[in-house]
């Protein structure tokens, strides 16, 4: 039979990582980072300020606007603009930081990731830039006049975009080879009159020669009227072609000591020269010997009002062949043509073309928030041998633990600007919707957490840059599982073994470290800490607590219930192929059971609360009292995220392991009773549920989260039950009064910096976890089990028909309604309505659990970015009924029982910590 030709992207994917060489690996924000904070007690937003950026040479990475690099960042490209107004030259993008906010820190500016292939042979994304000065001083002092109870003040209502008075600045590459790199920058004026735009696309060599003694450093020097010839020692020689520049301006990527510290500069051509040139103009700013580390061509455009101006520019290795830009315009609409016919047969099935935008502009944002990511802890600490030790302070200040944790990759940010830099548990999310277009990226992410220069060799994950020892949920065995699954069903049925083994090995040493530090009395019952769900508690749980003693957790406890059956189902995977993980696939098992057998009791040390049908942290006094925290919250819900269905086939296939289920079942019936009816084959197919919930308490739960008036919001599942509006939780200690209260949008607490909210929201990765964890439950009770759905309706449906209802209310998020308007794009008319906003979408970090606006960090293509996987259609794949328990689910008939209980166990969650 004849085999099928692959389209051009999908054949790029095949040759390897060769394509993957170069992509838009630079940060949005590199200033106000830990990496780049040398103060001695940590005020990372300080010591690096927005202001001092375009002078400062950074130690630890390069950001750039529509930023574009080598995987190490060591030669650098991105655009700079400048409207003829502005006191500074736009280089990067700004915002505000935690201070400045009045909802914590956040960008402000307008742009959107449009398009991206896996291989970034095309990437697209637009900036919306405007003709009047940009009102800098404007947003920070507005900002800091507002309270937490009002909105932000954001760029859009200055009104500076109002008459159309802006420039959208379209930032295209392409790649004609993987060394060929292509950069196309189209200057669009929206307005009605004729308007100045400087466009000034830079090259340059991050800074890796002033912080050792190697003496190798790189040169960049005009090479002809319009060309730059760079030699980097590693990366050897390369040429860059501007098309009609007026200028080309060189200087050094150093710091402008002058400037920032009162002292002599080690060069006269500091990194803020080009700024120097173009906005104050000072002719003797830039080097008149044309050579440097930083270079930038000058385009001076008049733009009539409807026009358009363009900018070519091309990177290639030395020597190139002449007649840079004869192809170059061929070679855009061929690679464009070709990213259309990628996502043509990945969208093949998805019918409605404005979910088709949606999913694509989603998964181009998956692709332009890759970024490399470095940071040596034991250097940043120690400090470099040609600059000045760091403050003592820091040696037993953040993160000083961490001293082995090394990271030179590119890796999946949560967002290029409020999150520049990684974090563990968002990066096991992003990888769900990064499989749909490059299932190896997403695998080398989940095994770059576990390498042993980011695992801790106590076995802890590290969480991220401001706090790596924070806890995080651990949902990277559930995060590999799926992707294993997700590759499989590409791959034609054949599963990449040696990826599960070789992340399952290094999880046996996280899991040891949960279970050896987060349960304080060794009882199954886990504390966890802060988990990720930020402000959702009573307390701040990843501080010692106002009351003293510790509290119990649900979330905690549901997710090591969850981690034991994920590394279960991994390891019975694995004994199909290896006979010896049988007996590690029953120790999860059994670590399950005994998790459950403590979440579930009533009274006497579980979390589950008989009158309220609700589960509950306990907070214990240094008195021993026990005192429930009655918060109806996420927190309760993620015990449905526990759940793991087994097929009759699997367990035939694995003697041994059933056997041992047996036999322990049989010496522990009172942890036996809690897989009820576990030979009688009451699902469907004869499968077998592990579950932390019985049947009637799945049903409490599912009555509570299908419940519009507690937690079922028109757009998804909201983080707390809306029955605290009106009914706030109140805790008295010691003359404090703590209260907790429903809240749909931004916090209206500083707590965690401000901008991130667990006590109303949607949020999408565990309204994720819940739609997945129902369709397990479905595939196990089938289609004779019912449920209502909105509670109170009358309306009977199975759980996936419920579970599918979830996923229309979140892509309804993103849809346009009956009125043409997004609900997560919030309430301005003009990003509603207007004909060059209106097409384009933000993936917030997280939504209004009553009107859907989107809140939080503007970009969070990370978690967010699930809705890629929300839309798309299952894969059809062939049938591995053995394996199916988290892949689409399969209909049935089910026995007559259908109110048996089940067992025990658990699915994954995440959720994000806001900076200090």
């Amino acid at each position: 039979m004849k085999k099928k030709k692959l389209d051009p992207e999908r054949q790029r994917q095949k040759e390897g990582r060769v394509w993957q060489i170069w992509g838009p690996y630079l940060s949005e924000r590199q200033w106000g980072t830990v990496r780049e904070d040398y103060s001695p007690h940590g005020t990372a937003w300080d010591d690096l300020p927005h202001d001092h950026a375009r002078s400062r040479a950074y130690r630890w990475g390069e950001d750039g606007i529509g930023g574009f690099s080598d995987y190490k960042a060591r030669i650098c490209l991105s655009v700079a603009l400048w409207n003829g107004k502005d006191p500074i030259l736009k280089e990067r993008m700004f915002g505000l930081t935690n201070a400045q906010g009045n909802h914590g820190e956040a960008v402000k500016e307008i742009y959107y990731y449009l398009d991206g292939t896996p291989t970034q042979s095309y990437l697209r994304m637009l900036y919306k830039y405007p003709q009047a000065e940009f009102p800098y001083r404007w947003l920070v002092e507005e900002n800091g006049c507002r309270s937490t109870k009002q909105p932000e003040f954001d760029v859009i209502d200055t009104g500076l975009f109002d008459d159309d008075r802006y420039f959208d600045v379209e930032i295209e590459y392409a790649k004609a080879d993987p060394e060929d790199i292509l950069l196309r920058i189209t200057a669009h004026n929206r307005g009605p009159d004729d308007a100045e735009i400087h466009v000034l696309p830079h090259i340059w060599f991050r800074n890796t020669w002033s912080w050792s003694d190697s003496g190798l450093r790189p040169a960049l020097s005009l090479d002809g009227g319009s060309g730059v010839r760079l030699h980097h020692p590693q990366l050897g020689e390369w040429r860059m072609d501007f098309d009609g520049a007026q200028d080309i301006y060189f200087c050094e990527n150093e710091s402008n000591a002058e400037r920032l510290w009162g002292v002599d500069n080690a060069t006269p051509y500091p990194k803020d020269a080009v700024h120097a040139r173009v906005v104050e103009g000072r002719v003797d700013a830039v080097n008149p010997a044309q050579a440097g580390t930083k270079a930038a061509a000058h385009f001076r455009f008049t733009v009539r009002g409807g026009g358009s101006a363009t900018v070519r520019a091309r990177l290639r290795r030395h020597p190139a062949r002449p007649g840079p830009f004869e192809d170059f315009e061929a070679m855009f609409s061929r690679r464009r043509s070709e990213a259309d016919q990628f996502y043509a047969v990945l969208q093949r099935d998805v019918s409605d073309p404005e979910a088709r935008s949606i999913q694509r502009q989603a998964l181009a944002g998956m692709v332009w928030t890759k970024q490399f990511f470095h940071y040596d802890v034991w250097r940043w600490m120690a400090g470099d041998p040609r600059q000045p030790p760091p403050p003592i302070e820091r040696l037993h200040g953040r993160n000083h633990e961490w001293t082995h944790l090394f990271n030179e990759d590119v890796l999946s940010m949560p967002d290029k600007w409020e999150y520049p830099w990684y974090a563990a548990w968002d990066l096991a999310f992003h990888c769900l919707p990064i499989t749909l277009i490059d299932c190896e990226f997403a695998k080398r992410q989940l095994i770059l957490m576990t390498r042993e220069w980011y695992m801790h060799p106590n076995g802890q994950l590290p969480a991220y840059e401001w706090a790596l020892s924070d806890v995080n949920p651990p949902v990277h065995a559930w995060a590999t599982w799926r992707v294993f699954q997700i590759d499989r069903k590409q791959r034609g049925g054949k599963g990449d073994i040696a990826f599960l083994e070789r992340v399952f090995h290094k999880l046996l040493l996280n899991f040891t470290w949960w279970v050896n530090r987060k349960d304080a009395k060794g009882n199954n019952v886990f504390q966890g800490g802060f988990l990720g769900l930020d402000n959702i508690g009573v307390f701040d749980r990843s501080q010692p607590l106002p009351t003293g003693g510790y509290i119990d957790q649900a979330d905690g406890t549901a997710w090591m219930a969850m981690y034991s059956l994920d590394m279960m189902r991994i390891a019975l995977e694995l004994a199909l192929h290896n006979k010896t993980y049988e007996d590690i696939a029953s120790k999860f098992f059994e670590h399950f059971l005994h998790i459950a057998d403590a979440i579930t009791k009533v009274g006497d040390g579980g979390l589950w609360d008989d009158d309220d049908r609700f589960y509950y942290d306990c907070l214990h006094m240094p008195d021993d009292q026990r005192v429930p925290l009655r918060v109806r919250s996420m927190v309760g819900l993620i015990p449905l995220f526990a759940v793991e269905v087994l097929e009759p086939e699997l367990l035939e296939r694995l003697p041994g392991f059933r056997r041992r289920l047996e036999w322990f079942l049989k010496q522990r019936p009172d942890l036996h009773a809690l897989v009820s009816h576990w030979e009688s084959d009451s699902g469907v197919g004869h499968r077998r549920l592990l579950s932390l919930l019985r049947g009637s308490r799945m049903k409490a739960l599912f009555r509570r989260l299908l419940d519009e008036t507690e937690f079922l919001s028109p757009y998804g599942v909201r983080a707390m039950s809306r029955v605290h509006l009106e009914h706030p939780f109140r805790f008295e200690h010691n003359g404090q009064d703590f209260v907790v209260q429903y809240t749909a949008g931004a916090s209206n607490t500083n707590l965690f910096g401000g901008n991130s909210n667990w006590r109303g929201p949607i949020w999408m990765p565990v309204n994720y976890l819940l739609i997945e964890s129902m369709e397990r439950f479905h595939h196990y009770y089938g289609d004779d089990f019912k449920i209502e759905c909105p509670t109170g309706s009358g309306h009977l449906v199975t759980i996936l028909e419920a579970a599918n209802e979830i996923s229309r209310r979140l892509q309804r998020l993103f849809l346009r309604d009956e009125m043409g308007v997004r609900p997560s794009q919030g309430s301005h008319p003009k990003i509603q309505h207007d004909p060059h906003f209106r097409d384009y979408v933000w993936f917030y970090e997280y939504f209004d659990g009553d009107n859907g606006r989107g809140a939080g960090a503007q970009h969070q293509t990370g978690w967010t970015g699930l809705i890629a996987k929300l839309i798309q259609p299952p894969h059809p794949g062939p049938a591995r009924k053995q394996s199916s328990s988290r892949g689409s689910v399969k209909s049935g008939k089910r026995s007559a029982k259908k109110d048996t209980a089940v067992a025990a166990a658990p699915s994954p969650p995440l959720f994000k910590r806001r900076s200090g």
